[in-house]
């Protein structure tokens, strides 16, 4: 009997996978992004200290919710926070999603605000 593999592992295993690769350093911080059924979360790391420098969600904006706007938003403000700290380039991590709807929209929202990946 054949079986389908669920999402859940797919992402689970491109995440990993992805983690391997990429690392946060204090020259060159980690954006990492989760995405859950209701909000969007987005923190940049320095994976050398192993601290969150800079973090924005959904939640903290009144009654948008998760959709890709709410993103491009959350994009936006951990762009300023980061930027507030001194930090301008990071290496994108998109926590195993593909690259499409509010894992776009959040890259682009920090692209427009300032950071460079």
């Amino acid at each position: 009997m054949i079986t389908k593999t669920p999402k859940k592992k797919i992402r689970a295993k491109k995440h990993w996978k992805l983690r391997h690769t990429i690392t946060g350093t204090p020259e060159r911080p980690r954006l990492s992004v989760y995405r859950s059924l209701n909000n969007v979360y987005a923190q940049v790391i320095d994976d050398v200290a192993g601290v969150t420098l800079a973090a924005a969600s959904s939640l903290d904006l009144e009654g948008l919710g998760g959709n890709v706007d709410a993103a491009k938003k959350v994009g936006a403000i951990v762009a300023q926070r980061a930027l507030e700290k001194g930090i301008t380039k990071v290496v994108f991590d998109r926590g195993g999603n593909i690259y499409h709807g509010r894992i776009k929209a959040l890259a682009e929202g920090a692209r427009e605000a300032g950071l460079d990946f």
